[in-house]
């Protein structure tokens, strides 16, 4: 029996009332060919905002269910609005949908979007390996988003079946020139003629030499990462010098052109699905929830629960043992 649907542009920064952000009018005709786009029709932003703002404008509005869609941090933020109607005693619904491409978010199977990202960072990687193939001596370095999980640059990595390298944050990576990362690309070199490496964002950071005038953080309070891939181009070209050995280096950030694609087939159907036990969730009266899927089963999870942790690749765990065994990886 809803009719009036509201969706608030660019994250929290639209439900503050004095930015001026208009609301758009959600109905059937509005939202029917979305999934058939990348990106989000609503916008995004980054940084938090005053709960009482925003709570005084779902009240000014008639709002009685905030759908919220992200991940750790816009969770916390739906946290925050949560007690502040408990607060004054109000009856608005939160509920979260878990949506980051890094996969982390703890007690569910995946986020939606996953699927698509680590799809379209497959064609990347074909693309990485054949400039690589093309050339003497060719690497292709590839960085794929994982400020703190490596999911993405592993089922990417698996799914290619044509890498040879993957850097993760939860795995330690050496640079030793006698038995680290570039001894080990010289080998692969030796042996097949071209290598083709997959970075996620986060790896190597303590490596990484930090830029004097950097900010430490961004407007949502995350630290920021260190650009590893910019730094192991620069690092494999210099020890392949070195060495007297001339390298092909072609190195790819796909990170905004996988951002930007529309949904795969399944993500599509995993999204409809979550949409519509979240629904079904915020109408029966829960808040302070995220739904997911947990074991095959669409679950709701406490938002307190979802925020505790990350999920991260175990580096004695099946993921990253199947990653050594497609890409022939050294144990250490």
């Amino acid at each position: 029996g809803v009719r009036h649907i509201l969706g608030f542009r660019f994250g929290y920064e639209g439900l503050i009332a004095r930015i001026g952000h208009v609301p758009l009018q959600l109905d059937p005709d509005a939202v029917a060919h979305i999934h058939h786009e990348g990106g989000t029709m609503l916008g995004s932003s980054r940084g938090s905002q005053d709960p009482s703002e925003v709570v005084d404008n779902l009240e000014a509005n008639g709002i009685g269910i905030l759908f919220v869609v992200g991940g750790d941090g816009s969770m916390h933020g739906a946290m925050q609005l949560t007690e502040e109607i408990a607060r004054r005693g109000l009856k608005i619904s939160i509920v979260g949908v878990p949506k980051t491409i890094d996969n982390d978010v703890p007690f569910i199977d995946r986020s939606f979007g996953f699927v698509t990202a680590y799809s379209t960072a497959v064609d990347v990687i074909r693309s990485a390996r054949v400039e690589a193939m093309g050339a003497r001596d060719g690497i292709g370095l590839v960085k794929l988003m994982g400020r703190h999980s490596g999911f993405l640059a592993c089922q990417a990595a698996l799914a290619s079946t044509e890498v040879d390298l993957v850097l993760i944050p939860e795995v330690p990576v050496s640079f030793d020139p006698g038995s680290g990362v570039f001894r080990y690309v010289e080998g692969v070199l030796d042996r097949k003629g071209h290598a083709v490496v997959v970075v996620a964002e986060g790896a190597a950071q303590d490596a990484i030499p930090a830029e004097p005038t950097a900010e430490a953080t961004d407007k949502s309070g995350n630290v920021r990462l260190k650009d590893v891939g910019v730094f192991l181009r620069e690092r494999i070209g210099a020890h392949f010098r070195a060495r007297g050995r001339e390298v092909n280096l072609k190195y790819i950030d796909p990170s905004y052109a996988i951002r930007s694609v529309p949904a795969c087939p399944s993500d599509s159907v995993y999204c409809w699905n979550m949409a519509r036990n979240a629904v079904h969730a915020a109408m029966a009266g829960n808040t302070g929830m995220m739904i997911g899927r947990w074991h095959g089963r669409f679950v709701h999870v406490p938002m307190a629960l979802a925020t505790r942790g990350r999920r991260q690749v175990d580096p004695d765990g099946d993921l990253w043992m199947s990653v050594i065994e497609s890409t022939a990886l050294p144990l250490a």
